[in-house]
């Protein structure tokens, strides 16, 4: 394998205790990230004073952005749908609309990553909470249209790295216990999987969330790093923060060309020199019709 570089982001916000799950919202022109620890959800702008955070009943460790303009939010074992509020309103914690409870009858998993997939379905894994770390965590694809439906993955310990290429054909996954990331053909009207092979080996131990851009290059939370991937699976760099590990990772602003990395302490940072832009987020689409062609990208 060829020589990592190496590259060092720049803060540009802090907030809160806790970061986790960084997201681009197109239709506020902001990002949002958790604060499970202070249960917090977070939206900042660059014209914004200061973060602006929203209290939440539970603490959150998943979300995705609804084509209702809502948001739909992984809490414990539970899917939910949280109405954002409307500014100017009294502040109150906001509670979420129980969806669906995840493998009720197990109480040592909870739901630990996850995105929608491009037809608009929510797709997800679950993690074993407990110490034995035996490989019981699973991967779902939820829809308002099919409800939940299992994908026939291999058992993990924690699920981790789900992402999709940009045509949506081909899905990211990780046991965060084991040193590769995953990769498998997929199908969202089925939920159907094939054909699963290595796509990369870890550079740091402690695989975590994944994005993929237009060029279709991965990028990876690991070990407190984020790992670019060229979409052949070799390691092009590796970025590290100055003062805290890498959480999460999103695309966004205009065109899509600004990479944002959010750190585990809730620093919000920024990397120049992105090779090529994201692709937009598409919405979880609580309106019954996931799968079908109307799926809603966040352009």
């Amino acid at each position: 394998m060829n020589a990592v570089s190496t590259a060092v982001a720049t803060m540009f916000v802090r907030a809160g205790q806790t970061g986790c799950t960084l997201r681009w919202s197109k239709v506020h022109a902001c990002w949002r990230w958790l604060d499970p620890a202070r249960r917090q959800l977070y939206a900042w702008a660059p014209s914004f004073t200061a973060p602006v955070a929203a209290r939440l009943l539970e603490g959150a460790s998943l979300m995705a952005s609804c084509a209702s303009g809502g948001m739909l939010l992984g809490v414990g074992k539970r899917l939910g749908m949280l109405e954002l509020p409307v500014p100017g309103q009294p502040s109150r914690p906001l509670q979420t609309q129980v969806l669906v409870t995840i493998d009720a009858a197990e109480p040592r998993t909870g739901i630990s990553d996850g995105c929608v997939d491009r037809a608009g379905n929510f797709v997800f894994g679950t993690a074993n909470m407990a110490r034995d770390q035996r490989p019981i965590g699973s991967f779902y694809q939820y829809s308002q249209r099919h409800g939940l439906r299992r994908l026939a993955l291999p058992a993990v310990a924690r699920a981790a790295s789900i992402a999709f290429s940009p045509d949506g054909r081909r899905m990211y996954f990780a046991d965060a216990a084991h040193g590769a990331i995953l990769q498998c053909d997929y199908d969202a009207e089925q939920a159907r999987i094939g054909a699963i092979t290595t796509f990369a080996e870890l550079l740091a131990p402690g695989a975590g969330m994944a994005v993929t851009d237009s060029a279709a290059q991965l990028w990876s939370v690991q070990g407190g790093l984020l790992v670019q991937y060229a979409g052949d699976g070799q390691a092009l760099r590796q970025i590290a923060l100055p003062c805290e590990a890498v959480s999460s990772v999103a695309f966004g602003g205009e065109g899509l060309e600004q990479l944002r990395i959010l750190g585990a302490r809730g620093g919000l940072y920024g990397l120049p020199g992105a090779s090529a832009a994201g692709v937009a987020d598409t919405l979880f689409l609580d309106n019954g019709s996931a799968s079908s062609t109307s799926a809603c990208a966040q352009r």
